[in-house]
């Protein structure tokens, strides 16, 4: 049986960057967590490592077949934790009476669900996928609100939003004060590139990272700042802020990780080393303060913080969704997917980069307006944009 004594850990996504953080954080504090659940795609090798060494009840893997050969090589390791598969089951781990908490950090689409049956389970989310407020933001909040859930955010961004914003803060920009929210980017790899060049970006060129080390879709968006203009959608729903009110920053050295502009002039900012077990550490012990195993900042050694405007013709993505959050109904949930279709198709070579934006462009175009008030609806909305964007890839494809 798990003990009581200690916070009750379900980890959507354990074998991803953001899942491998949590763990390490976790690791650091036995005396105040325990992981009730693990969950994977398809990940076996680090899947078993993580369960021989955290002990979990359930791991959860997506795939079945992954899970059939997770399940017997716990047995050979003497494990005794108990393997499930498929979507039903990393609804049920989310949402299960003796989990506390909930770190939603599976990529994409395929997190909501899970990370809704949390929500609805009034759980203590630890929110590290954006698709789930960008496809279903209304539907979502709605879920936190009448169920009492606590939702504190993981992206680095948000989360130093929700710092630098007054505890009483309640999704109202103007009664707080607050002006504007600005989201600092570090402008990806090709900040300096000549738009022309981009023509000829490969996959591994688009993943190298200059600041953070995540997964491939997470750096393809990085590179392309739609990994911004998601976030500019989820700050939108997070912190109650029209797109107006929100403005995307340059600031390549990612020590400033956000900003809050108050109506009395003063700017108040959340700083700390490129490490995402900063915010993890944060939202797991909110609102203590626990060590997270990342180095003190040295402003001396940085010596200088720079900023800069986003350039929309080398970020086009980035414009898409602002329009995308001003037009508001399905038309985030399908600039999320049409994405998703094309970043894989990218990484794949099935694709040039610069038509990433031309695909999410093309799809948001033919899709139209629909509204999203279901979950039902919001996975309609997805797979008509994803039927679509790959027609629209089809049509762009590189030919070998």
């Amino acid at each position: 049986m798990p003990d009581s004594r200690l916070q009750q850990v379900t980890i959507l996504g354990a074998t991803g960057s953001i899942g491998v953080s949590t763990l390490d954080v976790i690791g650091r504090h036995p005396e105040r967590y325990a992981v009730f659940a693990l969950t994977a795609c398809r990940q076996v090798d680090r899947m078993v490592e993580q369960c021989c060494r955290f002990g979990p009840r359930y791991a959860v893997m997506a795939d079945a077949d992954a899970a059939v050969q997770l399940r017997a090589r716990l047995r050979e390791a003497g494990c005794a934790t108990e393997v499930l598969s498929g979507a039903a089951a990393l609804a049920e781990v989310a949402a299960d009476a003796e989990v506390d908490a909930v770190m939603a950090a599976i990529v994409g689409a395929a997190g909501l669900e899970p990370t809704l049956a949390a929500a609805r389970a009034g759980k203590k989310i630890l929110l590290a996928n954006k698709e789930a407020l960008v496809l279903s933001g209304r539907l979502f909040m709605d879920a936190v609100e009448a169920s009492g859930a606590c939702l504190l955010p993981i992206d680095s961004e948000h989360n130093a939003i929700f710092q630098s914003l007054p505890a009483s803060y309640r999704r109202n920009p103007v009664a707080s004060g607050v002006r504007r929210i600005l989201l600092t980017a570090s402008g990806g790899p090709f900040r300096k590139s000549a738009v022309e060049d981009l023509e000829y970006v490969t996959p591994d060129q688009a993943c190298a990272h200059p600041n953070w080390v995540m997964g491939r879709k997470i750096s393809v968006d990085s590179a392309t700042m739609m990994n911004k203009g998601l976030e500019v959608i989820e700050a939108h729903w997070l912190f109650g802020a029209a797109a107006d009110r929100i403005e995307v920053v340059i600031h390549p050295q990612s020590v400033i990780h956000s900003m809050v502009d108050y109506l009395d002039g003063s700017v108040i900012a959340q700083l700390g080393n490129p490490d995402m077990r900063t915010p993890i550490a944060h939202a797991l012990a909110w609102p203590e303060r626990i060590d997270s195993g990342v180095a003190a900042l040295d402003l001396v050694e940085i010596s200088q913080l720079t900023f800069e405007r986003p350039d929309f013709d080398r970020f086009p993505c980035l414009a898409l969704a602002y329009q995308a959050l001003r037009e508001g109904g399905a038309a985030p949930a399908v600039l999320s997917a049409a994405n998703e279709e094309a970043v894989a198709a990218f990484l794949d070579g099935k694709l040039g980069y610069r038509r990433i934006g031309d695909v999410i462009s093309a799809t948001l175009e033919r899709v139209g307006m629909m509204a999203v008030d279901s979950l039902e609806a919001v996975l309609a909305a997805d797979a008509n944009a994803r039927e679509i964007a790959r027609d629209q890839i089809t049509k762009r494809a590189i030919t070998r």
